[in-house]
Formats: structure tokens, C-alpha cells, sequence
């Protein structure tokens, strides 16, 4: 079966996690996603498949006779969907040997070249999109049908391999898929997630990254008679937006450039809040954008009484670089991997997070490879049938390179 097969039945489960909840998974209907692919890796000969009751998926295939002491390589992908766009009810199309134009769906919706310039490279392919009234869902289910057509090549054809450990995981997309990941259950020492962009992505590289919040007391009084006593709690969060660089924002900044993003702000004259996060791959840069808004409040506290503004910063994650330089060896693999595939290899910094990075620091060092899809998060997110059986080639190739590798 081609992994666009796969896909196409599981873009239609309806997966959206939910950034409002508490407990994991933030939404159960996850678990619908996940009971099926635990049924489909038992039809498969997987026969450790299992779903435990946070809805992290877990399955292996054992080592070929003779190569057991061969590296544990284990392949992650997410089950969720993003909240930001409705991933309910998705009807997948396919337009055969695209021509490269404008792709015109619902809604008023036009996947075109002006936004898309890669369009042009998927000319004569077979382009996969949503109906225009919601997401697709290549991110990740792409990833997850192309892990699942790898294991089932593995098992159909008996190519040596050593240990393959399989696992997909809920909430990703709200932060928190790699924090309960058991790693003993899942028995890898060494991962790729495969939930990235283009089938040539092999990233090693993403954000630091951590949120602010300002919470800001004002001073209400009659308006009439507020000289030297009104504190405007409101105008005091414009200030401190106004205090941010302005040329470091999300809309500014590409490739490694950091950046402060004031993601909604609320407020009155008596009480605001502010959040912001806060993003940069180098270390020290971004240590740098905490201490500026520390100076912010400290700032402030000294034009105004003691407390009148408070910050709160919380670390999300770190730049996965700083494990995977000790261990190349993942990224030498998968670029070689993909070079035998015909396909010309970059190494993009990811302008935002992975489950990789998150499971780096956790012990299990995990780059992150692309999945073939694009324009994730929305109505325009597209993938080709070719892209996706490009990524299972790589797949097969670190496979067979890590079989073959000293220990």
C-alpha cells in the first residue's frame, strides 16, 4: 500500500486536540486515531501494538536474526491536528499531474504560485489538498502513513534491519505530545520524529523558547479628577508593547532571527495582561530577550509604586542542537539516506518547536525530518502522493544504514 493511501483515511478521523484542557489527551477523540493504527499494526504482524491510557501509541518490530545488537531506532509522529484551524469533517482531494497554477477550493480559498513559489517544483505530480473548508492534516498524519507503510515494506519484504521501535503521540501541536512519552516502554536509543515540511528536511535546529506574561495593577479614579493619582493599567501594556524592539517580530525576522511575539493583550484601567513569547536559537541572544523584558518591569516599578507591573516567565523548550551535535551520526544518516533516494538534502533551523527537541533533552536524541507536505495550519496545506513515497525511501535508507553500521 503507498503511504497516500494510508493518509487519505486518516486525514478523515477527526484528531484536533485542545489547548483549553487539562489532562492528556487534551481530547479524546485522539484515542480514534490511535485504536485504528493499533489495529493496523497488529494486521501487520506488529504484535506489541498497544495504546496506553494517555493515548501515546507504542508498537516494535523486532530485530532481524543476527543484528540484535544493532542500534534501537525508533520513528515518532503526532496524532493531533492543529486547533488553529478546523480539522473536522476533512474531505481530501486529488488533483492528478497538477500543472503547477492556481488550485481554487471553498470558501474563496486559492492555493497559488504568487503564495506558493514551490508550486512550480510539484508540476506534473499528484497534488493532495482539503476541500478549502478545513486543514488537511499532513501535519502529521502524513508522517504517521509513511512510518506505517515503512513498517509494513519491513515486515513484506524481510530486509535486515535492526530494532524498530514505532510510536505516535497525542497533543504535539499544543506543546505537550513528548512529555509523557514512556521511554523505556518505547525502547529507543536513538529517533526521528517525522513531522516536518518539504521530503528533503532534515532539521537539527529550532528555537529556544519561552512565554511571558505581564500582569499590570492600575489605579482607578474619576477621570475628571485623575491628575498625579490615575494609574491606566491599559495604556501601561501599550508602553511595554511599545518597549519591545520593533523590528523583532514574527513578521520581520526568517531563518535564525529571533524574535518577540505579543500574541493578545487585555486590559483596563485598573487591571491588563499581556503574553508574549519569546524565541531565538542562539542561547545567548535569547537569554538576552529575557533579561530585556526583566528590564521592562524593573523599569517600570521604578517610575511607578512597587508591583505595579509583574513578570512571569516559563520556559518551553530548548534548541535541540546542543544534544544532537554530540551524536551526527542522525543527521549524516538520514542526508546520506536521502541522497540515495535522489533527493537533494537541506538542513533548514526550524522556526519553531518539535517533539524532537523535547525528547533530545529528555535522554532520546531525535532530529526531525519532513513528511513532503507544506502550508501546515490551514486551509491551503497541500502534499504530493511522490513526496510522501520519497519520505518512505528515506525511511527504508536509514534503516538499512543503521543495520549495516559498527557498534
Amino acid at each position: 500500500m503507498h503511504a497516500y493511501e494510508r493518509f487519505l483515511k486518516y486525514v478523515t478521523i477527526h484528531t484536533t486536540s485542545d489547548r483549553n484542557a487539562e489532562g492528556t489527551p487534551s481530547a479524546d477523540r485522539q484515542f480514534d486515531l490511535a485504536n485504528y493504527l493499533v489495529e493496523e499494526m497488529k494486521a501487520l504482524g506488529i504484535e506489541d501494538a498497544r495504546v496506553d491510557e494517555k493515548c501515546y501509541v507504542y508498537g516494535s518490530i523486532p530485530a532481524t536474526e543476527g543484528l540484535e545488537d544493532k542500534v534501537s531506532l525508533g520513528f515518532l509522529a503526532h496524532l493531533d491536528t492543529s486547533p488553529d484551524y478546523s480539522g473536522e469533517d476533512v474531505k481530501p482531494q486529488m488533483i492528478e499531474n497538477y500543472d503547477g497554477g492556481e488550485v481554487k477550493l471553498k470558501g474563496g480559498v486559492t492555493i497559488s504560485p504568487e503564495l506558493f513559489p514551490h508550486l512550480s517544483e510539484l508540476k506534473g505530480k499528484t497534488l493532495i489538498t482539503s476541500d478549502g473548508t478545513t486543514l488537511l492534516g499532513a501535519d502529521d498524519k502524513a508522517g504517521i502513513a509513511e512510518i506505517m507503510t515503512m513498517a509494513e515494506t519491513i515486515l513484506k519484504t524481510g530486509v535486515p534491519h535492526g530494532k524498530i521501535c514505532i510510536g505516535f503521540t497525542p497533543d504535539e501541536e499544543i506543546g505537550s505530545g513528548a512529555q509523557d512519552l514512556d521511554l523505556a516502554a518505547f525502547g529507543a536509543d536513538f529517533c526521528y520524529t517525522v513531522d516536518g515540511g518539504a521530503e528533503n528536511e532534515v532539521e537539527c535546529e529550532n528555537f529556544n523558547a519561552s512565554e511571558a506574561f505581564f500582569e499590570i495593577t492600575g489605579r482607578s479614579v474619576h477621570p475628571g479628577y485623575a491628575k498625579g493619582k490615575m494609574i491606566n493599567a491599559a495604556l501601561l501594556a501599550v508602553r511595554i508593547a511599545n518597549m519591545l524592539p520593533q523590528a523583532e517580530t514574527p513578521a520581520l525576522t526568517s531563518d535564525r532571527e529571533g524574535f518577540f511575539h505579543l500574541h493578545n493583550m487585555e486590559g483596563s484601567v485598573e487591571k491588563a495582561k499581556m503574553r508574549i513569547i519569546i524565541r531565538d536559537h542562539s542561547a545567548e541572544r535569547f537569554e538576552g530577550r529575557l533579561e530585556t523584558l526583566r528590564h521592562i518591569e524593573k523599569t517600570l516599578n521604578e517610575e511607578y509604586p512597587a508591583g505595579t507591573v509583574k513578570l512571569i516567565i516559563k520556559d518551553q523548550y530548548r534548541n535541540m542542537i546542543e544534544v544532537l551535535q554530540e551524536h551526527m551520526h542522525l543527521i549524516d544518516n538520514a542526508i546520506e539516506a536521502m541522497k540515495a533516494a535522489g533527493i537533494s538534502p537541506i538542513t533548514p533551523p526550524v522556526r519553531g518547536g518539535t517533539d524532537g527537541a523535547a525528547l533530545s533533552f529528555r535522554g532520546l536524541p531525535c532530529p526531525n525530518l519532513g513528511t513532503g507536505g507544506y502550508a501546515y495550519h490551514g486551509p491551503y496545506e497541500h502534499i504530493t502522493s511522490e513526496g510522501m513515497d520519497a519520505v518512505v525511501q528515506v525511511l527504508l535508507g536509514i534503516v538499512d544504514r543503521y543495520a549495516g553500521m559498527k557498534q
